[in-house]
């Protein structure tokens, strides 16, 4: 049947592709076998996505753990106390860590596409499409998600309004502002300066969040904020949950319930399995217990375990499975995820460096998964002869945004507010916008006016600006239903199930809604 469908789009299409992924002989094959194979590796890409977000999550969380020493004056006693501050800033850290973080998927995928580009008087579609689908992505299907995650009856709202209706102002204003330079200023071109103010922006939304954070007057709204835990992750120990229910695979310096052990923490064992000790911050060790904490704290030994883990197989759920056939599924899923585990177990442990290495690499793996998707797509289209752009706001747009959906997710079973979870859906759209097609454009622009000199031409601009008006109108059902919850149930997520699940449904269709008529548009068929 899928041979039949793609052969009969080529055929309409007068589209013969003789292009090749990986070896000539595949032009050789039926457009059938060709789009199923190539699907099947788009699919495998967005399983090492997913697999890599775990390792880029903890990272984070590691270096959201970091602290500075501050010392001030008590007032009271005049005496010199020294206190250890967070460096990040919970809002910068939304912003540019996470939904930055997150959102590098489609970064690198938009980037490439314009380097790929560079010479041509004409954008590549890939990258905008991939984004404003993406967009659509985070608000609808994410929301979806993270609005039933927690348990039943339990609410988890934003703590910070102001710093919300900041990020969502800023979100929204992101939107408009590219149907304005799409339709408005200079209708189908983009300009250098275009390109310069929207990258520029991006820096304005950390100012402005910032400032809401800290209430700064004249640039704050006057909204009180709920208290907020001291740890951007609340700190679990494995001691007190016990062993009984961990995976006989441990990640070193983490459980089942993917707790994070800082740099400052030591692996010991007893009679129940591993646990873990925490080392005291403060000085008052002994010389000699302090040198056998460095001794045990082996960084090439942590490194090496990684490897180790991912070639094993088993853990406390599937022990506890009798069902031969969900066992067999097991298996054939953990060999599935197999090579993915012992690439990214080069990923240097997240202890080192507060976990900035980690989170580099972390990235670096992303862009280069990202790489490969993009030429995977331009084959799916050759074959297909299926719009790129059509291409570009659903499968990649769903499969370059799952970052997002596991980080929301993370963020919202693990965190006690909703602020994290709901901060990463509205700024990685920010960031979509700002960074995702503002570098780009930026790239191409620059290039064309001082080698070309000329502008940069948006081929699909229509399409591209009727995609903004369905998620313009959408975006406002979804902001809505998530203000009525904060009304009635007194929280964004949770609640009763029922509610929580018909809010997911409704969030669900939203999303079709927006896929439809933009596909349609963009084929030529409304």
């Amino acid at each position: 049947m899928l041979d039949i469908i793609s052969n009969s789009l080529g055929a309409f299409m007068g589209i013969t592709c003789d292009s090749y992924l990986l070896f000539q002989g595949e032009t050789n094959l039926s457009n059938g076998v060709r789009t199923f194979l190539y699907f099947l590796g788009l699919a495998y890409c967005f399983i090492g996505l997913s697999a890599i977000t775990s390792k880029f999550f903890h990272s984070m969380e590691n270096m959201m753990r970091q602290t500075k020493k501050v010392e001030r004056i008590d007032p009271d006693s005049n005496l010199l106390v020294v206190k250890e501050d967070k460096l990040w800033n919970y809002t910068i850290a939304d912003i540019s860590l996470l939904a930055f973080g997150t959102s590098f998927p489609q970064i690198s995928l938009a980037t490439i596409d314009a380097i790929r580009n560079i010479g041509q008087l004409t954008a590549g579609g890939l990258g905008p499409g991939t984004l404003v689908g993406s967009a659509a992505f985070d608000l609808f299907p994410i929301h979806a998600v993270c609005v039933v995650v927690p348990r039943a009856g339990s609410l988890k709202k934003i703590s910070d309004l102001g710093v919300w209706i900041v990020e969502l102002f800023w979100s929204f204003w992101a939107y408009i502002w590219l149907y304005i330079i799409l339709e408005v200023w200079t209708p189908n071109i983009i300009t250098l300066w275009e390109a310069l103010l929207t990258v520029l922006q991006f820096g304005l939304l950390l100012l402005h969040a910032y400032a809401q954070d800290k209430r700064w007057p004249y640039l704050s709204f006057p909204f009180e904020r709920s208290e907020r835990p001291e740890d951007w992750v609340p700190k679990t120990s494995a001691c007190d949950k016990g062993n009984n229910d961990t995976c006989e695979v441990l990640e070193v310096g983490q459980n089942l319930d993917e707790d994070i052990v800082d740099i400052f923490s030591v692996h010991a064992s007893n009679a129940n399995g591993a646990i873990y000790q925490t080392v005291p911050d403060t000085d008052t060790e002994e010389p000699s217990k302090r040198k056998l904490i460095k001794e045990e704290f082996n960084i090439l030994s942590i490194w090496k375990q990684q490897f180790v883990n991912a070639l094993m197989l088993g853990c406390a759920e599937f022990k506890k499975t009798t069902s031969v056939y969900v066992r067999a599924l097991r298996i054939i899923w953990e060999l599935i995820l197999l090579p993915w585990r012992l690439l990214f177990a080069f990923v240097p442990p997240y202890q080192i460096a507060h976990g900035w290495v980690a989170f580099i690499c972390c990235l670096a793996f992303i862009s280069g998964i990202a790489y490969v998707v993009t030429k995977l797509t331009d084959q799916i289209s050759c074959v297909t002869g299926i719009h790129p752009y059509v291409i570009a706001f659903t499968a990649l747009a769903a499969g370059t945004s799952w970052p997002d959906l596991v980080a929301s997710k993370i963020a919202a079973e693990r965190q006690v507010t909703a602020d994290s979870a709901i901060a990463n859906i509205t700024c990685s759209n920010s960031v979509n916008i700002y960074v995702g097609i503002g570098v780009p454009w930026l790239i191409d622009t620059v290039y064309n006016y001082f080698v070309l000199r000329e502008p940069l031409y948006i081929e699909n601009a229509e399409g591209l600006s009727f995609s903004l008006l369905v998620f313009f109108a959408t975006s406002a059902g979804c902001i809505t239903v998530l203000v009525l919850r904060r009304l009635i149930f007194g929280a964004e997520l949770g609640g009763p199930r029922l509610w929580a699940w018909l809010t997911s449904a409704y969030f669900m269709l939203l999303w079709v809604v927006f896929v439809v008529l933009s596909s349609l548009r963009v084929s030529g068929i409304i």
